[in-house]
């Protein structure tokens, strides 16, 4: 008999785990909260101008994504980056410098002082920390890379990632990979060059030699084309109120049009964020409330702007640029977004995407909103050397934007494993487990319907 496997959430994570079973003869019921299909994937098209208001691409870091392109018949949709996006700015001293992406260009570089890079030949003679789990990243760096490492590379690199800090994050939970380098191989230019060798052999792409991808109509092409897929099955504006257990397995009952309406089923697939989660599952177990609602995700503002190219001296020939925090700026960074995929605007326009907030800054919601917009707008215009206003703006505002894997989120990682195994049936997934990015919540969707599979 067929078995009936209920998703929560039609967000990238739901979708591909509904997809996948789907196509091992599931019985498959998506049911979403909310008007639209995507979760924080979200595409806007406005006055000729393409704005991806959540993530703006994707790395193909596991095979499932060019598996759902190909059978999703999104071929012709599909885009990879432009060459120029692999060059990546940091700001110093107001100035934009390109990050070095290879020993020569370490040596040349003004990003880093000579002290720094001195002190990165260092790494290789530096032992194991014995923190383990609660070692925050801002710790390892430090102790691997030196200050000025943390400062002027890591400290950005993760307000561009999590929006978050390096100071909060803890490295094995939130860049598991970093902390298996020293683990495994005892450090991280050794490891490096070991584990290259170790992918290629399983086949899988890291993701700095990944190819980054997105659509001709944005990030929201592919939720949308699963959503296609699955028709009827996918029930949408449809908020789903308990989840109860049966005799021989659950029931689940959600609200649809003012209708109150009900679905049995074998097992339940939940991929809402943490803190909607919380409320569904604890009367399975009273730990699993306060886990969830222990987990951060802090305020970010997606702005928008659009200007004519004429009015940039900056040369556009990378991916944007981060923003460490010793620079005393209003906002995190700037995407060049019509550099990296410019299919996004017409040929005599420039498109960029900043971000506010974040870790780093969360009270910038108490500000007034206009403002705080043209404070960051001015600063922006002057590090990028434009001398007139923009033709174009918008502003996404998510009050939830990012779970941080913060000092200590094992211990929330070791309560869903074992959530798991006392409930057997239910299954919880998304972003605030197994990683942030489109690419990880694909290669963990691909686990998590391996798991579900096994067990029914």
């Amino acid at each position: 008999m067929q078995k009936t496997v209920v998703v929560i959430g039609a967000g990238i994570s739901g979708l591909t785990s509904a997809y996948l079973l789907s196509k091992k003869g599931f019985n498959i019921r998506i049911l979403e909260k909310k008007s639209e299909v995507g979760g924080s994937i979200e595409s806007l098209t406005e006055n000729g101008f393409l704005f991806d208001r959540g993530p703006n691409s994707a790395l193909e870091t596991t095979p499932v994504i060019s598996q759902l392109v190909e059978e999703l018949n999104l071929k012709g949709e599909l885009l990879y980056a432009n060459k120029a996006a692999n060059k990546r700015y940091i700001l110093r001293n107001n100035e934009l410098h390109a990050l070095p992406m290879s020993p020569p260009a370490l040596v040349k570089t003004k990003l880093f002082s000579a002290k720094a890079k001195f002190r990165l030949l260092a790494e290789p003679f530096i032992g194991k920390s014995n923190d383990g789990y609660y070692q925050s990243l801002a710790e390892f760096v430090r102790r691997r890379l030196g200050q000025e490492f943390l400062d002027y590379a890591i400290n950005p690199f993760v307000a561009g990632v999590y929006a978050g800090r390096p100071e909060d994050l803890s490295v094995k939970s939130a860049f598991p990979k970093l902390y298996a380098l020293e683990e495994k191989y005892g450090g991280l230019i050794i490891g490096t060059i070991r584990s290259i060798r170790e992918r290629k052999k399983r086949a899988e792409k890291s993701k700095q030699s990944a190819k980054m991808l997105s659509f001709k109509s944005g990030m929201i092409a592919l939720p949308k084309a699963i959503a296609n897929y699955f028709g009827d099955k996918l029930i949408l504006s449809a908020e789903v109120v308990s989840v109860d257990k049966t005799a021989d397995g659950y029931i689940v009952s959600y609200r649809h049009k003012e209708i109150d309406e009900a679905i049995v089923c074998d097992a339940v697939l939940s991929t809402v964020p943490s803190y909607v989660a919380g409320d569904l599952f604890s009367k399975f177990d009273t730990g699993f409330k306060i886990h969830c609602d222990s987990i951060y995700y802090p305020p970010v503002l997606v702005y928008f702007l659009a200007y004519n190219k004429k009015d940039i001296k900056q040369p556009l020939d990378g991916f944007g640029f981060l923003i460490p925090e010793k620079e005393k700026k209003s906002f995190l960074g700037a995407l060049w977004s019509s550099v990296i995929f410019p299919f996004r605007a017409d040929d005599n326009f420039a498109t960029f995407t900043l971000f506010i907030g974040g870790s780093r800054n969360p009270d910038f919601v108490k500000e007034d909103r206009n403002k705080l917009l043209d404070r960051v707008r001015v600063e922006f215009e002057e590090l990028m050397k434009i001398n007139g206003k923009p033709v174009y703006s918008s502003h996404r505002f998510w009050e939830k934007a990012i779970p941080q894997y913060n000092i200590g989120y094992i211990e929330h990682e070791r309560f869903f494993d074992e959530f798991e195994k006392q409930n057997p049936g239910l299954f919880i997934s998304g972003n605030f487990r197994g990683g942030i990015s489109v690419g990880d919540c694909i290669k963990n969707a691909e686990l998590v319907a391996e798991k579900i599979l096994n067990n029914l």
